[in-house]
C-alpha cells in the first residue's frame, strides 16, 4: 500500500535526486503546492508571485520506509535555517515546508523538526504548511537528475553533495544496485 508525503526543499530537481535514491520509494514527482494560481507554469512560480513552493510528492511503501524516516532525510540533505531560499535560489518557491496530508503527518512532522534542532546551529524555519491543490511540473522537470540535470553546472554543483550527505548519514536505507 503506498502511502504519499509532500516535501519543499528548494530547487525540485535537487530534492527529487535525493528521494529517488532511498529504498522503498516508489514514485517521487517534481510539482508545485502552496499558491494561489491554478496550474502555474515554471517560468510563474520561479517568478515569486504564485506563493508556490517547487516541491516534490513521494509516494512510498511505509513496510519499508516509513513517514519519520523521510523526514529525517529531508532535514539532513537541505538547510531548514534558511528562510525562502536555499543557497543561490532566493524566493518564497524555494521554501523549506512540509505539507501534512492528515493529523498523524503534521505531529510527525512537529516531532521532525523537533529531532533535527540539534543538529543545525540557527533555529529550523521550515512551515508545515496545509495541503492544497498539488500540479505537477511540466514533463522535462520529471527525472531531472537522471537526464539533463547531468549536463547541468547548477545540479552537478548541488546534487552531488546532497547525495554524498545522504549516503554518509543514511546509508543503510538506500536502494540497492
Amino acid at each position: 500500500m503506498t502511502e504519499t508525503a509532500i516535501f519543499a526543499g528548494g530547487c525540485f530537481w535537487c530534492t527529487e535526486a535525493v528521494f529517488k535514491s532511498l529504498a522503498g520509494v516508489e514514485s517521487v514527482e517534481s510539482g508545485y503546492i502552496g499558491g494561489s494560481v491554478a496550474n502555474p507554469t515554471y517560468k510563474q512560480v520561479c517568478s515569486g508571485d504564485t506563493g508556490h513552493a517547487e516541491a516534490i510528492r513521494i509516494g512510498y511503501d511505509p513496510a519499508a520506509i516509513s513517514y519519520a524516516d523521510l523526514l529525517d532525510v529531508f532535514f539532513a540533505t537541505h538547510d531548514p535555517t534558511q528562510l525562502n531560499r536555499q543557497g543561490n535560489d532566493i524566493g518564497t518557491q524555494y521554501r523549506s515546508a512540509i505539507f501534512p496530508l492528515d493529523e498523524t503527518q503534521a505531529a510527525a512532522a512537529e516531532a521532525a523538526i523537533a529531532r533535527a534542532q540539534p543538529d543545525w546551529p540557527a533555529p529550523i524555519v521550515t512551515c508545515i504548511e496545509p495541503a492544497s491543490t498539488w500540479y505537477p511540473a511540466e514533463d522535462y522537470h520529471q527525472d531531472y537528475w537522471e537526464g539533463e540535470g547531468q549536463r547541468n553546472p547548477y545540479c552537478m554543483a548541488v546534487i552531488p553533495p546532497k547525495l554524498a550527505k545522504l549516503r554518509k548519514g543514511f546509508s543503510e536505507r538506500l536502494r540497492e544496485g
